[in-house]
């Protein structure tokens, strides 16, 4: 298994490496720069608000599936159309108790217009992640990494078109840029769709009314804890954007959003990691296989990466958020100057918070392939808790670098828990000696970055001698074991 993780992890990281930093830093950052900090603040705050309801959409099954397939191949042809008719009904749920809750909470016209596509994207893209969890949970690893990045690279040509084709009159909407989601989303999903329909034989939609009660109920624990995982990572824009007063809670919302971008970005290459180890995991545990191994192989590779972004962003945030966002030619300089300094403040929180975020994307798969649900969403509440109480004391006085603390509290509770939880239940040995290697390399990456700075190079060459130094690091301490590595892809046995 070791060795199809880290082929398979290869080909997912090339693929999503060459298309996803460039819809990040130029399709992405465009928009935002295009549009505004406020017009831009007020997509991010209804886009948060919509992902608070996703549970709805799936309720579990993604996972629930996943796992289950990556176990039981043959009940795919069995399950697939029950489990469409399922995801249809809970589509209808969701757009009912989104529009509900936003008129509870005043949302005017404007806001409910832009819901309306925001939410019938979030359908489809979870429509996409279920699709997806068949083709990964058949192990079919090669095709859902092209899936996986298909999605992006329509909204790329789409943009593109949009932001410097001189094909539409006036300057760029942030309509425009929902709109080129919602294409982008539903050709992905025809493909995908196309590929699992001939896996599965399927002819005609089933009603099963005891199949849909039976996958509900299996579903649920997984429905709980993604609906309690999303509150504590989604939730800070709609808390800004609804604490603070009018006009302000938007331009925070924005000023968050900045840097948020590139905290979800670096997780979209952590979550790739979830994308393999879930069927793995799962498949492992069923044949009653150690995963100790795999555990500490992906753990290493994450917590490398995750601790050079961090300290990256820590020491060069203030240089990076000038050189993404620059000056709105209306913005008087001194409001410039204060956006860029409080984007670069929540980005130095916000990317000490992808560390723990590593270590929940490796510990909670294991957890969740294992079925330790239970445990998992009592870790999780106690996240949506401390989040929401930070957030409360402190946005009304920080704004939105409140939110960046309640995030950053939450995040390493959570991963301190897992990691606790995961090593009990699976009694994984006490290891001193890998514990001072992970210690020495922060250490090691801290005065690689402060010296760094002191460099009298651009910034873009001193923050690359930092990345090269600390990978280098990571060799010497045989945090990554090239040789290893090498052994395992070699090896005959996948």
């Amino acid at each position: 298994m070791q060795k199809k993780f880290l082929t398979n992890l290869g080909l997912l990281l090339f693929l999503n490496l060459l298309v996803k930093p460039f819809w990040v830093l130029g399709i992405d950052r465009s928009v935002q720069n295009a549009v505004g900090a406020e017009d831009f603040g007020f997509y991010f705050s209804i886009l948060n608000f919509s992902f608070l309801f996703n549970i709805l959409l799936d309720f579990g099954v993604t996972n629930f599936n996943n796992r289950n397939i990556a176990q039981n191949n043959q009940l795919l042809n069995k399950h697939f159309s029950g489990i469409l008719i399922l995801k249809l009904l809970l589509a209808v749920v969701y757009f009912t108790v989104t529009f509900s809750v936003g008129l509870i909470i005043g949302y005017n016209s404007a806001q409910f217009q832009m819901l309306t596509w925001i939410a019938f994207n979030q359908f489809l893209l979870m429509f996409i992640l279920y699709l997806r969890s068949n083709i990964s949970g058949l192990l079919m690893f090669k095709t859902d990494s092209v899936i996986s990045v298909l999605d992006r690279l329509l909204m790329i040509l789409f943009c593109s078109i949009l932001l410097w084709g001189n094909v539409m009159q006036g300057d760029f909407k942030i309509e425009w840029f929902v709109y080129a989601q919602t294409a982008a989303y539903g050709l992905t999903t025809i493909f995908a769709f196309s590929v699992v329909m001939v896996k599965a034989s399927f002819r005609r939609l089933n009603w099963n009314w005891p199949f849909i009660l039976m996958i509900l109920k299996k579903s649920l624990p997984f429905a709980i804890l993604f609906l309690l995982m999303a509150q504590y990572n989604r939730i800070d824009t709609v808390v800004i954007e609804r604490l603070l007063p009018e006009g302000i809670g938007a331009q925070q919302s924005g000023v968050y959003a900045q840097a948020f971008r590139l905290y979800d970005a670096a997780n979209m290459i952590a979550f790739l990691f979830a994308v393999l180890l879930l069927p793995l995991f799962s498949r492992m545990i069923k044949l009653k296989q150690s995963v100790e191994d795999l555990v500490k192989l992906s753990f290493s590779i994450l917590f490398t990466v995750s601790v050079i972004v961090a300290f990256g962003s820590f020491f060069y945030s203030h240089e990076i958020m000038l050189w993404l966002y620059p000056k709105h030619p209306d913005e008087l300089i001194s409001a410039y100057n204060l956006r860029i300094g409080e984007s670069a403040y929540i980005l130095g929180l916000l990317m000490f918070g992808f560390v723990a975020i590593s270590a929940v994307y490796v510990f909670s798969t294991l957890l969740t392939a294992n079925g330790s649900l239970k445990a998992m969403n009592i870790i999780a509440a106690s996240g949506v808790i401390i989040s929401l109480v930070i957030n409360f004391i402190m946005v009304p006085r920080m704004q939105a670098m409140g939110s960046a603390y309640a995030s950053l509290s939450a995040q390493f509770s959570t991963a301190i828990a897992q990691v606790i939880v995961a090593s009990l239940i699976f009694k994984f040995k006490m290891n001193y000696r890998y514990l001072s290697v992970l210690v020495l390399y922060v250490g090691g990456v801290v005065l690689l970055g402060w010296f760094s700075k002191q460099l009298q190079f651009d910034w873009k060459i001193n923050i690359m001698i930092m990345v090269l130094g600390s990978g280098f690091l990571a060799i010497i301490l045989r945090l990554l074991n090239v040789k290893e590595f090498i052994s395992i892809i070699k090896s005959e046995k996948a």
